[in-house]
């Protein structure tokens, strides 16, 4: 057992500054995720909503869409999505209509009060965001995001 620990520390010292730098900014990555989590929640709560019902809001807010494809978008799976949709359903805020393209895959759909609890939260979001970028430069934020874009790449291929 003493003779594993030692090949584990040399096998992380040997990673190597970019692999370091990449490990740390998974960390953070993480660390910013649950902080985004948490302020999604807070920034939807008002309108009874949580970060995860306003994300199936603001998918359909520019047309109906099925659950699957919902769920394609945040990477989300199927069946969380199906259940936010179902609970939105039921409190009013969205709809199932007929698809054209698929019998059983319904389209979900805002109402009026869906499309209202969403302008609330996105109102919010906007001066939130506002406050939060105070100071910071576009071109920074911009090159921050290229940089987590790219790796999102990476990581999927």
């Amino acid at each position: 057992m003493s003779g594993t620990v030692p090949k584990r520390q040399g096998a992380v010292k040997r990673r190597g500054p970019a692999a370091d730098a990449f490990s740390a900014l998974v960390v953070q990555v993480f660390k910013l995720a649950a902080a985004l989590e948490t302020a999604g929640n807070a920034l939807a709560s008002p309108t009874g909503q949580s970060s995860a019902r306003w994300q199936v809001l603001a998918a359909i807010e520019h047309g109906p869409m099925s659950v699957a494809s919902i769920a394609r978008a945040p990477a989300h799976t199927r069946q969380s999505v199906q259940r936010i949709a179902d609970l939105l359903v039921a409190d009013g805020l969205a709809q199932y209509s007929p698809n054209p393209a698929h019998r059983r895959a319904k389209l979900l759909e805002l109402t009026p009060a869906g499309l209202a609890a969403l302008q609330t939260i996105q109102a919010a979001q906007a001066q939130w965001a506002r406050h939060i970028a105070q100071g910071l430069q576009p071109a920074e934020l911009d090159a921050a995001r290229e940089i987590l874009t790219e790796l999102q790449h990476r990581l999927e291929q």
